[in-house]
């Protein structure tokens, strides 16, 4: 399975860069600066990947993109729209199969500062959800007029893939407990292979606690009561539903980050839309492109300028006088990254 850091520490990283659509230019550029404020050397390669490039060349993964990133092995994204028209496959998807990018990592954190209705709790939970197989495997058919079959395939070389991914992050990160998200009850073949897989797996780290939870269960349990979560392992459908549930606990997608990891590539992004009714106009949130640039960092071995940007985020945000509009200031983008900025160069001379 691939580590979660493969880079030397104190040198150039080549990373490609995808701005994207709407607000994805602006929040990459600030992701961008904050990471070069915080003194680690990047070669962007950027690319652009985008509504516009995908209809003018009738793909939705032209090559050039692949190109970049089996050159770099490593790329941050921001978001982008997929054509509705045309029959494009989704920008997300083409990606990770392109590029197998097998598991989606999701950590959902409370932020002081952020107002929620869970303001006295802390919600510190990381959902692995395996990215390539389930019902995104695409495959449909219409078998008569207006009666379509899509079918979900769960294998169990991906399944355990995924599970030893997640139980050696809790192992790496000292958490104490993996979930187990399914509907076994219901799909006895597919979802029971995935528990079997987890089983197995589990067998393995036997100092982690694991349990297993049906997934309406477990979205009932993280409203009800969501810091009893520490990791969350489930196939690509549920996972993809219960990590933007699990988002909206903590202020919504705007300040949560997201990475798909493979064996070889690994690519960082924010997982909130393009946000075209906001482009340009310089209020964008670029909280969660920030905080998945700290996983990427972390990826590349920096750590410390990680830690840098996290605790410079979080500081802005505990003061609450630079908030973005999405959660209540009245900050710019431009603004609010100035604070994070000036944050870090006042943590710097403090030590």
């Amino acid at each position: 399975m691939p580590p979660f850091n493969t880079y030397n520490e104190n040198v150039h990283h080549n990373v490609t860069l995808i701005p994207g659509d709407g607000i994805g230019p602006e929040v990459t550029a600030a992701a961008a600066r904050v990471i070069e404020a915080a003194g680690v050397q990047v070669n962007w390669d950027r690319v652009e990947l985008n509504e516009e490039v995908i209809l003018r060349k009738g793909e939705a993964l032209p090559p050039e993109v692949l190109a970049s990133l089996n050159r770099t092995g490593v790329g941050l994204k921001g978001p982008v729209t997929t054509p509705i028209a045309g029959g494009f496959q989704s920008v997300n998807v083409a990606l990770r199969k392109a590029l197998d990018l097998f598991a989606n990592v999701r950590p959902v954190r409370t932020i002081p500062g952020v107002r929620t209705r869970y303001q006295d709790v802390r919600i510190d939970l990381v959902i692995f959800r395996e990215n390539t197989e389930d019902l995104y495997a695409g495959l449909e058919h219409e078998v008569v007029k207006d009666v379509v079959t899509s079918l979900k395939v769960i294998t169990r070389a991906a399944s355990l893939r995924i599970a030893r991914y997640a139980f050696h992050f809790a192992r790496e990160a000292g958490r104490k407990k993996v979930t187990a998200v399914h509907k076994a009850n219901i799909m006895k073949l597919g979802d029971g292979l995935f528990l079997r897989c987890c089983r197995e797996v589990a067998m393995e780290y036997p100092e982690i606690e694991y349990n297993e939870l049906i997934v309406d269960n477990a979205s009932m349990q993280l409203v009800i009561r969501p810091e009893q979560f520490d990791v969350l392992l489930m196939p690509n459908l549920y996972g993809d539903i219960v990590s933007d549930l699990a988002a909206g606990l903590v202020g919504g997608l705007g300040i949560v980050p997201g990475a798909n990891m493979g064996e070889h590539h690994a690519v960082f992004e924010a997982v909130h839309g393009s946000a075209p009714d906001i482009a340009g106009k310089g209020v964008a949130n670029p909280t969660a492109i920030m905080l998945s640039s700290v996983m990427m960092l972390r990826h590349l071995k920096e750590r410390e300028a990680a830690g840098r940007i996290q605790g410079a985020i979080e500081r802005v945000y505990a003061k609450g006088e630079r908030l973005p509009r999405d959660v209540g200031g009245t900050a710019s983008t431009a603004e609010f990254t100035d604070a994070v900025v000036r944050e870090m160069a006042a943590g710097a001379a403090a030590t």
